[in-house]
C-alpha cells in the first residue's frame, strides 16, 4: 500500500491487515506521521505530537504479533486523544492557559480501554477552551481550520479529532459530547461522530459521576470504523455508577440489515431555524432512506421545554465543574465560560428541580413518539461551517441567537433526552462545505443507529469525498 492508501484506508481494513501481517504497524505509523508533518501545519488539528512514543508503540505492536500474542481489535492503529481527556504523562491543557503545562498522573478510563485494545497514542487533538462552544480555538494553541475551506471553522468541541480524521492523519478518534461536540464536528468535516447513550462509554475520573449529560464516544471516517472503536470503549465499569451492564464487543459485528418497512420520522417541525443550505442537502437524501425500504413520514415529537432543561443543566454542570476556577483565575477564562458558570450560580433549588421534572416529561413524550418511529432524521447543525474568526453564530436566517449555544439546538435537544444519535456525511452546500445528517435511535439502541447510518453511508458514498488540502 502507498502512504496515501494507508492514510485513507478504513480502520477496519488496516487492523485486519496488521493482524494478518500484510502490513506492519511501523509502516502504518510512518505513513500517518508523514501525513501529520505535511498537513498539520495547515490545519492545526494535533497540537501535541509524540512521534518517538508513537514509533516505539508501533514497534512493540509488531513484536507482540511476532511472538504470537493475542491482540485487541484496534491493534496497531494510531490515535490522538481529545485534549479534554487526561493522559498519563502527556500534556493535557483543556485548551486553557491555566493548564498550559499540565501533565496528568493518570489515564482516563477511555484511554485505558483504547490502549488495552491496541491503539497507539500519537498525541492530543485540539479543543475549544474547556470544551465550551462548537468552535475549536483557544489561547494556548489557536484555531483548528476546516480542511474543506481553511477560512471556516471545523466546529467542536472535538474539532481537532474530526479534522485529523478528514485529513488522513489518523484512522480513528475519541471525543466527547454534551451539546453536540461529537456530532457537530462530524458534520462540519464529513466524518462520523456518534453520541452514545449515557453510560454506554463509562467516564472516570469524573467529579459528576452520576451526570448523564456529557458522554464520551467514537469518531471515524466510516460508520463501521466508529462501531469498531465503540466495541473497544463500551461496557460496564464499577468506577462509573451509570455504566450500562452490556459488553461492547457486539458493536464489532457486521452492520448489515434489511430496513424494509422500518418507519422513520423526518423531523422538520422543530422550534429552531435551519439554514436552507443545510435543509436542502438533507432533503436531497430523503429518497435514499426510501430506497433502503424505510417508510419516511413527516413527523416530530413535542420538544417543549427542551431548551430550558438543557440550559439549566448545562449551567449547573459548568458551575460544579468550573466555578472554582473562574473565581481563582477569572482573567484567564473566556467570557462564555464565565457567563455559563454565573448562570449556574444564579440557579435556585426549585429551578433545578423543575428542570428535572420537565426532563422526565420530555423523555416520556419522546419515548411514546418513538414507539411508532424507530428512528428520527434531522439536521446535525442548524448552519454550515462559518468563518473561523467568528466565535459563535449570532443569527440563523432572520432569527437572532440569544446565547452562544442557541445555534446548536438541533444537537442539544437530543442530548437532553439521552437517546443515542449519530452524525453521518450527507452532502455539501453549493460552496462545497460538508453537511451531516443526524440519525436518532430509541433508548439505548446504538446498534440500530449504527446499522441505519451504515446503510445510508454505503448508499450515498458521500464520505469518500476528501478535502482539498489533502490533494
Amino acid at each position: 500500500m502507498s502512504r496515501n492508501e494507508i492514510c485513507f484506508a478504513t480502520a477496519t481494513e488496516l487492523a485486519h491487515r496488521i493482524r494478518n501481517k500484510e502490513i506492519s504497524a511501523r509502516e502504518v505509523m510512518e505513513a500517518h506521521l508523514a501525513q501529520i508533518e505535511r498537513l498539520n501545519p495547515v490545519v492545526n488539528a494535533i497540537p501535541t505530537l509524540l512521534p518517538e512514543m508513537a514509533m516505539d508503540g508501533a514497534a512493540a505492536a509488531d513484536e507482540a504479533l511476532a511472538r504470537g500474542e493475542a491482540v485487541g481489535p484496534l491493534h496497531g492503529l494510531p490515535i490522538a486523544h481529545k485534549d479534554l481527556v487526561d493522559t498519563k504523562g502527556i500534556r493535557t491543557t483543556y485548551g486553557s492557559p491555566i493548564f498550559a503545562d499540565h501533565v496528568p498522573d493518570q489515564d482516563a478510563l477511555i484511554i485505558e480501554r483504547l490502549r488495552a485494545a491496541g491503539a497507539i497514542t500519537i498525541g492530543k487533538t485540539n479543543v475549544p477552551e474547556f470544551g465550551a462552544g462548537s468552535q475549536t480555538y483557544n489561547p494556548v494553541f489557536g484555531p483548528t481550520l476546516n480542511p474543506y475551506d481553511t477560512t471556516k471553522t471545523c466546529g467542536g468541541s472535538s474539532g481537532g479529532a474530526a479534522v485529523a480524521l478528514a485529513c488522513g492523519m489518523m484512522p480513528i478518534a475519541d471525543g466527547s459530547d454534551m451539546g453536540g461536540s461529537l456530532r457537530n464536528p462530524g458534520s462540519f468535516n464529513n466524518v462520523v461522530g456518534l453520541r452514545p447513550s449515557p453510560g454506554r462509554v463509562p467516564s472516570y475520573p469524573s467529579g459528576l459521576a452520576w451526570s448523564p449529560f456529557s458522554v464520551s464516544g467514537p469518531m471515524a471516517r466510516t460508520v463501521a470504523d466508529a462501531a469498531l472503536v465503540l466495541s473497544a470503549i463500551a461496557g460496564p465499569d464499577p468506577r462509573s455508577p451509570i455504566s450500562i451492564e452490556q459488553p461492547g464487543g457486539r458493536f464489532a459485528l457486521p452492520l448489515d440489515r434489511d430496513f424494509a418497512g422500518t418507519r422513520i420520522a423526518w423531523c422538520h417541525d422543530l422550534d429552531y431555524p435551519v439554514d436552507p443550505r443545510v435543509s436542502n442537502a438533507i432533503d436531497a437524501q430523503r429518497g435514499t432512506f426510501s430506497d433502503l425500504g424505510c417508510l419516511v413520514e413527516d413527523a416530530a415529537p413535542d420538544m417543549t421545554d427542551a431548551d430550558e432543561i438543557f440550559k439549566v443543566w448545562r449551567a449547573w454542570c459548568f458551575e460544579a465543574g468550573r466555578g472554582e476556577l473562574v473565581h481563582q483565575h477569572r482573567d484567564k477564562v473566556k467570557e462564555t465560560v464565565i457567563w455559563n458558570v454565573e448562570m449556574g450560580e444564579r440557579l435556585s433549588g426549585p429551578q433545578v428541580a423543575q428542570a428535572e421534572v420537565k426532563r422526565s416529561a420530555l423523555y416520556q413524550r419522546v419515548r411514546v413518539f418513538m414507539e411508532r418511529y424507530e428512528f428520527m432524521i434531522m439536521p446535525v447543525s442548524q448552519v454550515p461551517p462559518f468563518d473561523v474568526t467568528q466565535p459563535y453564530v449570532t443569527r440563523v436566517n432572520d432569527v437572532e441567537m440569544e446565547t452562544y449555544i442557541d445555534w446548536m439546538k438541533s444537537c442539544y435537544y437530543i442530548s437532553i433526552t439521552g437517546h443515542p444519535a449519530i452524525s453521518v456525511p450527507c452532502g455539501f452546500t453549493p460552496e462545497g462545505l460538508p453537511v451531516g445528517v443526524q440519525i436518532v435511535g430509541r433508548h439505548h439502541d446504538e446498534w440500530g443507529v449504527l446499522q441505519l447510518a451504515h446503510a445510508f453511508e454505503q448508499a450515498t458514498g458521500v464520505w469518500k469525498r476528501r478535502p482539498d488540502v489533502v490533494k
